[in-house]
Order: structure tokens, then C-alpha cells, then sequence
């Protein structure tokens, strides 16, 4: 009988430890929550303000089909994207029902670049409309899933106005009844921690006044400046944001256009795969890894209308791809000829994928020997990106149950088993 085994650090030594560690654990519990598992959009459609009515999404959708069809059809436009056939017909039949059925994932109101200065009468009047009409559209079911206002920006030049305007819609809403489920806030061209906390109090001062529950109101900060990116003391500011303002963030989103402009980036080479570009996104990535705060690529200025559609639409294609390839997994639309490609690379990407990640995900879970010996965080992996595509309509929960052998629960909780734990606790 072997003798039993005798460690030579002690009960004390063991606590001295967990008292050294104290902190780090409640540093990863309440800063790296991880992601909530909850549906992530593909995309963002920007719309100046005050031409949101409570049938633009429909009216997108129809645009998106007229375009298609006007150019040969989706399957044409999955070749322009360089699927094979096979491919470019399963992809197309779900991207013509998803033009259909939901043509916007995320929708917001612009009151900053997309709708400029027009003077206070006018701006609080388009606000307090904004608020109406997405209460209305929530209510008939004709709004996004995500819906909210991006306003202008905490710099001393607008700061007051951005405020008075995120505080008359949010009243509005308030006054309307309960808050939009998906109800999503932009605060764009942000430029020092200083300005999140500041923007953390007015949400928090906005929950007490409408008796709104602590932490309902969530937003988003646009990167889109280089003081961001690195601080005048050589930090990254970014990396600060999770952390001054705990679960306020619910994402970074890149700005294209603005950011390259402030790098002097000429405006023939700004573009979302500038190097200056990868960079601040690499740098955004680290910054927000574990802490469950997501990540939105930018847009591309080159539209698809006129003689340049299907250019157009080859390097959309190309850049959602790319976006898809490198962890980021939303981006910024801005016309309805974008949504077709926006759909059709999208869903080719996770369709190309599933056999391989499902096939490697069976294996995992039936512990069979194949040609790749995945860990667990490899298998979360897997699973959270074949659960992607069950969400954005790519894939079917059928399909997924053949070739991977589980359901949707078991598939979420194999991409989240920090959740599965709660849950279960």
C-alpha cells in the first residue's frame, strides 16, 4: 500500500497564499467577466437622425433586394465574391430571407458627423422625435433588434449639446415606457479616460432620475482618436476604459476615417487595412480581452451605386472578410446597396467554416482521436464561433446538431462555461 502522500507547504502557508491573491481573484472576477454569450450584430447601419422612421429597416431591405436583383442576383454577387457554387446558392437563399425578414441588426440615430450642427431648436425637436418614433417602432415590431443614438462628442465645443441631446431621447424613451431591450449609446471621438467617467456619471444620474435599475444604461466608445491609442504619458488610455468605468462599456468601435485623418493618413489610403488601422485594432483587442466588451470594426466610404457596384461589393466582400478573419466580428454600414455583401461574406464565412469547427468540436465533446488535439480553450473557441453563425442566421440549429452532435444549450455552453457554472450554482 503506498504511503500517503506528505506536501511540505502547510495550511498556513496555503492561506498566506490565498491572502497574497486575494486582490488578482477579485481583479479576474469583476473586470474579466468574459463574453455574456448574448447575441452579438454583424453590423451597425448609420442613419442621420432625422430620417429615421419606423419603416427604414423594411425600406433598407428592399433597397438591398432591388440592388441585388438589378445586378444579376445574389448568387451573381456570391461569384463577384469568389464562392464556389455550391456555396453561393446556400448563402444566397438565406441572405435574400434575412433582406427580407431583418435587413438591420443594429441601427443608430446619428445626431454627430451624419447630422451636423443645425442649432438647438432643431436638434432637441429631432431628439424628442427620435425617441417617439423608435418607441413606435419598437412597439409594432418594425425596429432593429439593436437600436439607439450616436450624439456629439464630450469635447468643450459640443459638450453640452451631445449631453442635452442623449438626455432628451433617453427621457423620451422613459416617459414612452420600458426601454428598448437592444437600446444601444454612442459616444463617439473620445479622447481621454476622463471623458468615459464623465459619461458613466450622466447614465448613472439618468438611472436615478427615470428609476431606471443601476447599470441599465450601457454604452459604447468610439476609437477613433490617437490619444486613445497611446496617452501623452506612453500608456494606452484604452486599456484604462474597462476599468474606470466597470460594466458601463458594451463596446469599442473603430472609427475609419477619423482616426487615419488624425494620423495624416492621405485620404486616397485611409482605409480599414491600413496598418495604422490594424494597429489601433490589435491595441483594442488586448485592451478589451476577457472583460466581455465587444469590438466593431469600421466602414468603408466606397458605395456601391452607379457603375461601381460590383467593385464596390468586391471589396466590401473582402474587407467583412478580412474584419471576420481577425476577431472582428461587427462593422459599420452606411448604404442599403452594403447590406447584401455584408450578408453574403458574413454568412459565407461561417458556413465555410462549420464543417471543420463542427467535425473538431464532435471529437472534443465524444473525446474521439483526430487529426487536431483541441484544448478546452480551443474548443470554447470552436464553439463560440459556430454559435455565431447560428445567430446571425448563417447556419441552421439542425445543421449543427448533425455535424457536431449538440444543441443549441450545450453548444452555448460549451462557448461559455463560466455562464453553464453560474447558472448552475
Amino acid at each position: 500500500m503506498a504511503a500517503t502522500p506528505r506536501p511540505s507547504l502547510s495550511a498556513g502557508d496555503l492561506a498566506s497564499i490565498d491572502g497574497q491573491l486575494a486582490g488578482t481573484d477579485r481583479l479576474l472576477e469583476q473586470n474579466y467577466p468574459g463574453d455574456d454569450g448574448s447575441r452579438q450584430p454583424v453590423h451597425t447601419v448609420y442613419v442621420p437622425a432625422d430620417r429615421f422612421t419606423p419603416s427604414l429597416a423594411a425600406d433598407w431591405g428592399a433597397q438591398a433586394l432591388a440592388t441585388a436583383e438589378a445586378h444579376g442576383g445574389l448568387e451573381r454577387l456570391g461569384w463577384l465574391l469568389d464562392q464556389s457554387l455550391s456555396l453561393s446558392a446556400a448563402v444566397a437563399s438565406r441572405v435574400a430571407a434575412k433582406l427580407r425578414q431583418e435587413p438591420i441588426e443594429d441601427l443608430r440615430l446619428d445626431f454627430e458627423d451624419g447630422y451636423g450642427d443645425r442649432g438647438d431648436e432643431a436638434e432637441d425637436a429631432d431628439a424628442c422625435t427620435a425617441a417617439r418614433q423608435v418607441a413606435e417602432a419598437v412597439a409594432a415590431g418594425t425596429a432593429p433588434p439593436f437600436i439607439g443614438i450616436r450624439f456629439k462628442c464630450f469635447e468643450s465645443a459640443t459638450r453640452a449639446r451631445g449631453l442635452r441631446t442623449l438626455d432628451l431621447f433617453v427621457t423620451g424613451l422613459a416617459e414612452a415606457g420600458e426601454l428598448p431591450q437592444g437600446l444601444v449609446l454612442t459616444l463617439p471621438k473620445v479622447t481621454t479616460v476622463a471623458q468615459v467617467q464623465a459619461m458613466g456619471y450622466a447614465v448613472s444620474r439618468l438611472e436615478e432620475v427615470h428609476s431606471l435599475p443601476a447599470g441599465r444604461l450601457r454604452f459604447e466608445v468610439q476609437v477613433e482618436t490617437p490619444q486613445l491609442i497611446m496617452g501623452p504619458d506612453g500608456s494606452s488610455p484604452v486599456a484604462q476604459l474597462p476599468h474606470a468605468v466597470p460594466g458601463r462599456i458594451s463596446a469599442l468601435h473603430y472609427g475609419t476615417y477619423d482616426y487615419s485623418a488624425s494620423l495624416q493618413i492621405a485620404a486616397e489610403h485611409q482605409s480599414m487595412e491600413h496598418p495604422v488601422a490594424d494597429f489601433a485594432k490589435e491595441v483594442m483587442q488586448l485592451a478589451v480581452a476577457g472583460t466581455g466588451i465587444r469590438l466593431s470594426d469600421g466602414s468603408t466610404n466606397i458605395i456601391p451605386v452607379g457603375d461601381n457596384v460590383e467593385n464596390a461589393w468586391r471589396l466590401h466582400g473582402r474587407l467583412v472578410q478580412r474584419s471576420l478573419e481577425r476577431g472582428y466580428y461587427q462593422g459599420w454600414d452606411l448604404h442599403p446597396a452594403q447590406l447584401p455583401s455584408r450578408f453574403a461574406a458574413t454568412y459565407a464565412f461561417y458556413r465555410q467554416g462549420l464543417p471543420a469547427a463542427a467535425a473538431r468540436l464532435r471529437n472534443y465533446v465524444e473525446q474521439t482521436e483526430g487529426g487536431v488535439m483541441d484544448e478546452p480553450a480551443t474548443a470554447r473557441a470552436l464553439a463560440a464561433f459556430v454559435l455565431r453563425g447560428v445567430q446571425c442566421g448563417a447556419v441552421g440549429a439542425h445543421e449543427v446538431q448533425a455535424l457536431a452532435g449538440v444543441g443549441i444549450p450545450q453548444l452555448t455552453a460549451l462557448a461559455h462555461p463560466r455562464l453553464a457554472t453560474t447558472s448552475n450554482s
